[in-house]
């Protein structure tokens, strides 16, 4: 099979970033020429005159000065929303893309375009490491019949360079054809300590006789190329390695990375919380393999170890005892000199006694470790009384295989081929050669689980209907990709070795590639050494296990990275149907730990969470009410960043505050007078600023099933029949009666105290400002505000700006109050109440004014009610039943209030039929879709069958609920009212309030 590439927007959006800053170029070629007076190895006639012989050169011209780059630099950054630069940093630019949404693509076709537009023709990509190397290769290999037919069959080469074939370098140097040569920084980063020892790095830099005595880095530097950097923080992140870069001469630098330590020029930015939202990457889930049961020994882990300000201290985990409930879970605690265990764990019985007294902290470097009084010793990362290491490492493949056969049992049918990637660390633990059959650890225990599952009623199908399709057998579905020592046994390797070994195990790896997505290959599980952390994906990997010992070098990014890519099918489609797109890590750690990690390597690698920056307004676009547009600009983005930061909106980091939060939720959040047009598209993006990674425990994921049974029942029927019809709606609002109304209501709203000091802490839920995972990470937030001497805010028009309403109409309404002597009690209260009630007041006359009329459309049963791909998360979200009363098999929930219907609906007697109504079933409001949350068949005494649509609140009184519930509530009761079928709307907040309505 072939991989088919498509350009997607976002890619085609980093190409032009980079080939818009040579606009006002003229296509011109550039020679130069080359002595070729003692040549002896090429046959290419060459130009001759005044006894001196040479071959003409053809190099890269800019003809646009610095300052013209610059400015067009600043447009695309602009347009961008990225802050614009203000020098050209030596022609350096950057690009910024996610793990796995096709960085080496967006560069390949940036070189063909900007052959196209501006007539270069020399690049070369520069990348740190044998493995990226290879993968950059096989990239070049798979995209170029689809290239060559979107670029008019171009002539374009590419190779790898090589210290033994440097005739390469002058076909490179006198081509006139589109030239890119693919070289790791090793291979010409120069070795100053001994500069004439004949390394590969140094041919590069000396006269070679195959070049008529040219040295290749001066043929290379004399076609001033571009120069492609896959992966910078790990290229010229030395001294030595920028001058390596120099001798090449480049015209400019592109840089392309997902996790850039510094950022020159950002010209395109993907981040990895876009490349998520927009799925253009899969989701991840992780299945952790822990032990937190406490065993009958005591359990100590040595974490890490500090001598901070000349304070000795560890972190150590260990079994700890909840005060309040007495349950014994691990935990890392602080441990000093003399500290005692047993006080450390709340009086845990394992620590009893004088053993387990802190006696001595090491915090020297390489023998970083504790000692206890009984003699015991820890390094960093060993632990004593732990689970068998073996026993995890087990249930991390059995767990690795499972998953796999179940995303096989569904994707088969879709044509995708299921890929399962293991790390390991040591080789021999795969293939141990001390042992007759050369069968390791892993071999052995991967073959006795997979035939164990494989065997299961569950599989059944895999062995009947697709036996055909994919192998089943257990010698033939694994293989191991590592290199080769000279005995050709499998041998640990390094990702940055330079070896033949080595490289001939990424050469087969990547050539692999798409053969290992045919189904005609049995390989489905492999395993890797650990070295295979950067430069190798595949679309169809969708479990990632690490076997790793203590001393894991690998990031979570790395780990996550292998398997990031959306699937494609046997025809080599991309399938963007994100139900068909997880990746599933198996981890030996909880998952929270996971998610705790991959945000802090997130952060590390430049990404910044939840934080506002200048920037981050420019481009929003207004309507006017004259129907131009208005934009704001990058000076209007820094002025609003002022503004929030000077208001207290925010912190001085870019941390949004409380005060925020509080007054968005009660309409009273502002923006100056010449920005008051954008305040929702303003609040809009710092909310986007909060958007979630969202990493679930796929131990506790759940399938939901549809109850074919209770679907097919005349009971379900009947109800369908009487929700299916759709309807649309009309507005017309009376503004008298909004403004009676709304003076009533503030002439009795509650006596306005003055105002005192108050100190909250709010529980927020991490989003965008970190990553979450099911359980939710917690993060406190809080601000105690102190207030001086009195102030009078404008509060008409701070009211204009929360309510929308006229000036004209918010004065008659506060006059005719009499309320207005409360607002110089306490200015800030009077506002935020006076502001909910008048937008409680317009919404209600918005809905009142709303009307609805049936139209010749119904909804489709089998789009609403889909069992396809449904799943919950046990003890988060998911509820199993055994009472045969629901269109499903397990109730997914949104609040406990849901969950505790759901309960009494399944011990009801006199519940014969309700279901959960799928998000896809939505009634059209002013506001959004409203999707209500039951419905339910109910037996009555005289055996009468009664419907119901009910919506489950806190409360039964709408008006204690919050504008846009209530709004949607009342739409719904309209919706309802008109389809006039026989069912009964009501909002309830339990089952039994339901019974008692009918």
């Amino acid at each position: 099979m072939k991989l088919k590439y498509i350009d997607q927007p976002y890619q085609t959006e980093a190409v032009n970033a980079i080939c818009d800053i040579f606009k006002g170029c003229e296509v011109k070629d550039s020679l130069f020429t080359i002595d070729a007076t003692n040549d002896k190895f090429y046959n290419r006639d060459f130009l001759s005159g005044e006894g001196v012989s040479y071959f003409l050169g053809h190099s890269n011209r800019i003809s646009i000065d610095d300052y013209q780059m610059l400015e067009n630099v600043q447009k695309i950054q602009e347009k961008n929303d990225i802050q614009r630069s203000k020098d050209i940093q030596d022609r350096n630019f950057t690009v910024e893309m996610e793990t796995g949404t096709g960085k080496t693509y967006v560069y390949t076709k940036t070189i063909l375009e900007l052959n196209k537009k501006y007539g270069f023709t020399k690049f070369i990509v520069v990348v740190p490491s044998i493995a990226i190397k290879e993968g950059v290769f096989s990239s070049f290999q798979a995209t170029e019949e689809h290239f060559k037919e979107k670029y008019d069959n171009v002539i374009y080469n590419y190779f790898v360079y090589d210290s033994a074939h440097l005739e390469k370098i002058r076909d490179f140097a006198t081509s006139t054809n589109i030239e890119i040569m693919i070289i790791n920084i090793d291979a010409f980063r120069k070795s100053f300590t001994n500069p004439n020892k004949e390394t590969k790095a140094n041919l590069i830099h000396r006269e070679s006789d195959r070049l008529s005595g040219n040295k290749p880095i001066d043929l290379i530097a004399s076609t001033n190329p571009i120069v492609i950097i896959d992966e910078p923080q790990s290229v010229d992140n030395t001294k030595k390695s920028k001058d390596a870069i120099a001798s090449l001469n480049p015209i400019c630098t592109l840089r392309y990375s997902a996790t850039h330590k510094q950022l020159y020029n950002l010209m395109y930015r993907l981040t990895p919380v876009d490349a998520y939202q927009e799925n253009l990457v899969k989701h991840i889930e992780v299945a952790s393999i822990t032990s937190n049961e406490a065993s009958t020994e005591p359990y100590i882990k040595l974490k890490s170890v500090s001598n901070k300000n000349n304070t000795y201290s560890a972190k150590v985990e260990i079994y700890v005892k909840n005060k309040k409930t007495g349950v014994i879970e691990k935990k890392t605690v602080t441990i000093k000199t003399h500290d005692d265990l047993w006080e450390l764990s709340n009086e845990v019985d394992y620590y009893q006694g004088d053993g387990y007294i802190v006696n001595n902290i090491n915090c020297s470097e390489g023998e970083e470790s504790i000692s206890l009084s009984n003699g015991e010793s820890l390094n960093i990362g060993e632990a004593m009384g732990e689970i068998d290491d073996q026993v995890i490492k087990r249930a991390q493949i059995r767990q690795t295989i499972e998953l796999h056969l179940n995303k096989e049992l569904h994707y088969i049918k879709k044509g995708i081929k299921v890929l399962s990637l293991f790390f390991i660390d040591e080789v021999a633990k795969y293939r141990n050669y001390d042992r007759e059959d050369e069968k390791g650890d892993y071999w052995i225990w991967f073959e006795e689980e997979y035939n164990r599952l494989i065997k299961l009623p569950k599989y059944k199908v895999l062995r009947e209907k697709y036996s055909d399709k994919i192998s089943l057998n257990a010698e033939e579905v694994h293989d191991g990709y590592f290199s080769k020592d000279g005995k050709g046994r499998m041998k640990n390797s390094n990702a940055s070795a330079s070896s033949k070994d080595d490289e001939s195990t990424f050469h087969l790896i990547m050539k692999n590639k798409e053969q290992l997505l045919s189904f005609d290959e049995p390989i489905r599980f492999i395993f890797s050494h650990s070295a295979l952390k950067e430069g190798w994906d595949n679309p169809n990997v969708f479990q990632v296990c690490t076997l790793i010992e203590t001393k894991d070098t690998m990031t979570k990014r790395q780990k996550v990275g292998r398997g990031l890519r959306i699937c494609v099918d046997q025809d080599g489609n991309r399938v963007l149907d994100h139900r068909y797109n997880t990746l599933s890590v198996v981890a030996n750690e909880s998952y929270k730990d996971f998610a705790s990690t991959l945000q802090k390597e997130l952060e590390t690698d430049n990404f910044k969470f939840g934080i506002i920056e200048p920037i981050n307004f420019a481009g929003i676009c207004v309507t006017q009410y004259d129907g131009s547009v208005k934009e704001l600009t990058q000076e209007d983005s820094q002025k609003i960043f002022d503004y929030l930061l000077k208001n207290e909106y925010m912190t001085k980091q870019g941390k949004i505050n409380n005060k925020y939060h509080l007054e968005k939720q009660n309409s009273n959040f502002i923006l100056p007078d010449e920005f008051e047009s954008f305040t929702s598209k303003v609040i809009k993006r710092i909310d986007n600023l909060s958007r979630e990674i969202d990493i679930k425990n796929l131990n506790e994921k759940i399938p939901v099933k549809i109850n074919k049974e209770i679907q097919l029942s005349p009971e379900f029927e009947e109800l369908w029949n009487k929700i299916k019809q759709k309807t649309i709606y009309t507005i017309n609002m009376d503004i008298d009666k909004l403004k009676n109304e709304a003076i009533e209501q503030i002439k009795n709203m509650p006596q306005i105290k003055p105002d005192r000091i108050d100190s909250q802490l709010t529980k927020v839920d991490i989003n965008k400002q970190g990553v979450q995972d099911i359980g939710h990470q917690v993060r406190e937030l809080g601000e105690v505000y102190e207030f001086g001497k009195m102030t009078y805010p404008d509060f008409i028009r701070r009211l204009q700006d929360s309510t929308q309403l006229l000036r004209k109409t918010i004065i008659e309404v506060i006059a005719k109050s009499g309320r207005l002597k409360d607002f110089y009690k306490n200015p800030e209260e009077f506002i935020k109440q006076v502001s909910k009630i008048l937008l409680t007041v317009k919404k209600e006359n918005l809905t009142e004014g709303i009307k609805y009329q049936k139209i010749d459309e119904y909804y489709q049963q089998d789009f609403i009610f889909n069992d396809e791909e449904l799943y919950g998360y046990r003890n988060k979200n998911l509820l199993e039943l055994t009472a045969k009363k629901n269109v499903f098999d397990h109730v997914i929930y949104d609040s406990e209030i849901e969950k505790t219907f759901a309960i009494d609906a399944e011990n009801d007697d006199d519940v014969i039929l309700y279901a959960k109504l799928p998000s896809t079933f939505k009634i059209d409001t002013p506001i959004g879709g409203y999707n209500p949350d039951w419905v339910v068949v109910l037996n009555t005494d005289d055996g009468e069958k009664l419907y119901f649509v009910a919506e489950t609140k806190g409360t039964e009184n709408i008006n204690d609920l919050k504008g846009s519930e209530k709004k949607k509530i009342f739409c719904g009761r309209k919706h309802f009212e008109v389809i006039d079928s026989g069912i009964k709307y009501e909002v309830v907040k339990e089952l039994n309030s339901l019974k008692l309505n009918s």
